[in-house]
């Protein structure tokens, strides 16, 4: 069976006319021979939207009951079993009353589309779950109705109904929107322009996102692969350089010269892992990247061009930001740059070469590091030994000066200068090369000890010796200079793979710092932590240490790694070079990780035992309070049934102690069911649905449920009290059990009242109790023997308390010198509360 397809009308606010675009699409499905139900539409009493349903079969609502009270949702069986063409369900991010088959609207929708039925429905942008804290922060108001983001993805077709909110607000205005006596509210707080503006932005930004996701499949689909300039992308060629900064800068002014500029920037890292790039300067600049609204990305692979091209192409870039090259003009001769291959290759996407201060000739000429990758020691140790080798060897050139040729003395010398790149590099190569010419012309070339040479081809063999010198040196120079790499790589790979195998393992510190030490060949290593506590300032202790003599303190120590504020890698032994000091460094912080992962550990392993035993706990007293709720019950019933059968023949007396035992054990079992509703609701397990609740209703049924002693507590109303947004059956439960203290703790003569107040966003319910003024000893013990300081700590009161704030409220208590109150505060939807907002 074909799965049915989904159409969504998404608005930024409520009131911009997607119940009434649904109906509209419905009407004209219908006159094109469509079979078209309306399964559930919200008119919510705009006269427009209630006629444009005319004519449309309607499927009954279903009634459902939920702790006393008669709600409706959509029939889905009626739907499932009519099966027409196409169904209207409005509100799809709408929450269905506890005890439907599915607790959210959509998942009714979902199996209506797999039964091959049409959905057409509503959404508002604020329901969308990835929006929510978004519109929560715009508008102050938090959306308990959400959807998740990937259910309105996956529709096949979205359409935004749009208003500009000078529209929408006229609308509110005539009264098309809310009824008359919440307009002035909305106006002045959700419906402001400056709200409806952003929400609107939000919703464009959200739906544009959408269809670039349609574009890129519908690309893919047709093998489209040039790039279709529908945004402008940006992407910056980070080659983990100093000027990776710079350029990321100015890509970020051209971004923002044109608005939805979507920033990238690109790292290739060589598969040969050879190129040295510090680590802290990349994270540096991919902090700036996003700090700039941009997206970090990396990539491994031989040509650096190719796949920057690639990276493009894959992410339809229309401009490339790219440094000027740091090459000098030599190398640039021998092979094109990165910039130009760029550009050879780019086609339609525009490519900036910016100059920085790192651009060859922006400083003047500069020569490479004389020991650059080869370390210091071995190019003097080259350079002494190019000193002392060359004159041995001519030496011994000239004693064989009659049984050798100029052609062997040059290759000889070749081999001289060879050995002096392997060992010093490229610069003791060179001068090796030209000292060796000198000596040959001066010593081995007519005429001898002297400069001058009097024959061609050995002019042209010297020629040919330098630049074949010249150029052998430098490739041997370039291959120990990598070899050297490569080994530092693999020794640096080495250390800190076995690190991390013993991390995983799950070594202890002490064996990781002794790992530590044998790594880098150090006398002692410690694992020092600040200590707080100690005084008269703070000092350190020692966590782990290996070795003899481990420092105790940061500055007993020849080198040093801090992982943060309070943990740092001390150890005693050998200086070390910098490029040790860097793995240093990060055998320093992956310690750190394993000290908080053992802290981490143990932390989860108490929680863990205090958890069992709390669980263990409440399972007990839940269990206990069952059998004790069911005994106290089958005696309440057992009571009423003798107080029944033997009304004539009791006494007085009898009769008192039988209403008092009832009443006693009434109270029990309504003890017993107020502590298991406060479990449920700590445990989450009690559900809300919060919707606007008419106050006058909620106290009329909660004064019911108190019995005959609820109709003598005195209500203060104000004429007009807006509906607040609250669980119906909540609310009522919260009341019932404040009244019931407050009854309990009132003389009859003086019975509690219950006052309101409407403020800005709230409404407040404040029930007092009747007792009177007295001494300083009644107010000790109450008017029943409680204590008014205890009663705030009450069962009734910690149940109502918690009930409260689960629907985003309050309560409070006071006590002075007339009565002990609970005051409790709901949010009013006349603002635009989250009812007003679902609608």
């Amino acid at each position: 069976m074909p799965r049915g397809r989904l159409r969504i009308y998404l608005g930024a606010a409520p009131g911009v006319g997607k119940t009434y675009a649904m109906l509209a699409e419905g009407q004209r499905l219908r006159s094109l021979g469509a079979d078209v139900v309306v399964g559930l539409v919200e008119p919510h009493g705009r006269r427009p939207t209630a006629v444009m349903a005319e004519g449309l079969e309607t499927i009954p609502r279903c009634a459902l009951s939920h702790r006393g009270r008669l709600f409706t949702e959509m029939d889905l069986d009626a739907v499932l079993v009519r099966r027409p063409q196409v169904a209207l369900v409005d509100e799809l991010a709408h929450s269905n009353v506890p005890g439907a088959r599915n607790a959210k609207r959509w998942q009714d929708v979902e199996e209506l589309l797999a039964a091959g039925i049409d959905v057409v429905s509503t959404l508002n942008v604020q329901h969308l779950e990835s929006l929510n804290d978004v519109v929560r922060q715009i508008t102050g108001v938090r959306q308990r109705e959400t959807l998740p983001d990937e259910v309105a993805r996956q529709a096949d077709q979205i359409e935004l109904v749009d208003l500009p909110p000078e529209v929408l607000r006229r609308r509110m205005v005539h009264g098309d929107i809310y009824p008359p006596d919440r307009i002035e509210s909305a106006l002045t707080h959700y419906f402001r322009v400056g709200n409806l503006t952003a929400l609107r932005e939000i919703a464009l930004l959200w739906l544009a996102d959408r269809v670039e996701e349609g574009l890129q499949r519908y690309r893919a689909e047709h093998g489209i692969v040039a790039p279709w300039e529908t945004r402008e992308r940006i992407l910056v060629a980070l080659s983990g350089g100093p000027e990776g900064e710079t350029l990321i800068r100015r890509a970020a002014r051209i971004s923002t010269r044109t608005p939805g500029t979507e920033l990238l920037a690109l790292h290739v890292v060589p598969e040969d892992g050879l190129t040295r790039v510090d680590p802290a300067v990349l994270a540096a600049q991919r902090t700036l990247v996003e700090t700039l609204g941009g997206s970090y990305h990396q990539a491994s692979g031989q040509d650096v061009v190719e796949l920057l091209l690639q990276f493009a192409e894959a992410e339809s870039v229309t401009q490339i930001v790219l440094g000027a090259s740091r090459h000098g003009r030599l190398a640039s001769l021998l092979r094109a740059g990165v910039g130009e291959r760029t550009i050879r290759g780019s086609g339609p996407v525009d490519v900036h070469i910016v100059t920085h201060e790192e651009a060859a000739g922006a400083a003047g000429l500069r020569l490479p590091h004389t020991s650059r990758g080869m370390g210091a020691r071995r190019y003097w140790g080259a350079l002494a030994g190019a000193v002392v080798l060359l004159p041995v060897l001519t030496l011994v050139l000239t004693a064989l000066r009659g049984r050798l040729g100029l052609s062997s003395d040059l290759v000889i010398y070749l081999l001289a200068v060879v050995v002096v790149a392997l060992v010093g590099g490229v610069w003791p190569a060179l001068l090796a090369a030209v000292a060796t010419a000198l000596m040959a012309d001066y010593y081995f070339t007519s005429p001898v000890h002297s400069f001058g040479v009097e024959r061609p081809d050995e002019v042209t063999a010297l020629v040919v010796f330098v630049a074949t010198a010249a150029l052998v040196g430098t490739a041997a120079a370039a291959a120990a200079q990598r070899a050297h790499q490569a080994a530092r790589a693999t020794s640096e790979a080495r250390a800190l793979s076995r690190l991390s195998a013993a991390m995983m393992r799950g070594q202890d510190l002490t064996t990781l710092v002794e790992l530590i030490r044998e790594n880098f060949g150090l006398s002692a290593v410690s694992l020092l932590e600040r200590d707080l506590e100690a005084t008269p300032a703070p000092g350190w202790y020692v966590v782990a240490s290996a070795g003899e003599l481990p420092p105790e303190k940061p500055y007993e120590s020849d080198v040093e790694s801090p992982v943060d504020d309070d943990l740092t890698l001390a150890a005693r032994g050998p200086g070390l070079s910098p490029e040790d000091r860097r793995i240093f460094a990060a055998c320093a912080a992956e310690l750190g990780l394993a000290h908080a992962r053992g802290r981490i550990t143990g932390g989860n392993g108490s929680a863990n035992t205090l958890a069992d035993a709390e669980r263990t706990r409440a399972s007990l007293l839940l269990a206990a309070g069952r059998d004790l709720g069911a005994t106290l019950r089958t005696g309440e019933e057992s009571l009423a049934r003798l107080r029944r059968h033997r009304a004539g023949e009791r006494g007085p007396d009898q009769a008192r102690l039988l209403d008092t035992a009832h009443a006693a054990i009434h109270r029990a079992v309504q003890l017993v069911t107020d502590l298991d509703d406060l479990s449920r609701l700590h445990a989450g397990a009690l559900d809300l649905y919060l919707r606007p609740v008419d106050l006058n209703e909620v106290l009329g049924v909660a004064l019911d449920d108190l019995g005959p002693g609820g109709h003598s507590i005195v209500l203060r109303l104000p004429e007009y009290m807006p509906d607040v947004i609250a669980d119906a059956a909540l609310l009522t439960r919260a009341l019932t059990a404040l009244g019931a203290d407050a009854l309990r703790n009132s003389p009859p003569d003086r019975p509690p009242a219950v006052t309101a107040e409407v403020l800005d966003t709230c409404v407040t319910i404040r029930v007092v109790d009747g007792a009177p003024g007295g001494t300083a000893e009644s107010m000790t013990t109450g008017a029943s023997g409680w204590s008014p300081a205890g009663r705030a700590d009450s069962l009734a009161l910690r149940l109502s308390r918690d009930m409260v704030e689960a629907m985003d409220g309050s309560l409070e208590t006071a006590t002075d010198e007339s009565a002990f109150s609970a005051t409790l505060t709901l949010p009013s939807s006349a603002p635009g509360g989250a009812a007003s907002v679902g609608r």
